[in-house]
């Protein structure tokens, strides 16, 4: 997990378990990255749980509304489908899957 910057974008790797357990550590860095453009890098994830999408939710819409929407840098299998699973995957603007 990092906050890589790059010219004024910040970059928040998701840890492989991204779980309740995890989320000080990555809303420290989402907080951080609310003044800056923003990606996301979500390809490392394993898993994931609700309070971990919530989370994401509610930085996207924080970030949004500063004119800073997030981007993502790739999304993992077990990312996308628990974002599926809850009816999150607009919301989250994650990016298109590839076809199989």
């Amino acid at each position: 997990m990092g906050g890589k910057s790059k010219k004024g974008q910040a970059t928040i790797v998701l840890p492989a378990d991204c779980r309740i357990a995890a989320l000080p550590a990555v809303h420290q860095q989402l907080c951080a990255a609310l003044t800056q453009p923003s990606v996301l890098d979500g390809v490392a994830v394993e898993r994931i749980d609700s309070a971990a999408l919530q989370l994401l939710y509610a930085f996207g819409r924080d970030a949004v509304a500063r004119g800073n929407p997030p981007t993502w840098a790739g999304v993992s299998a077990p990312l996308r489908e628990a974002a599926d699973l809850l009816g999150m995957t607009h919301i989250l603007a994650l990016p298109a899957a590839l076809p199989a």
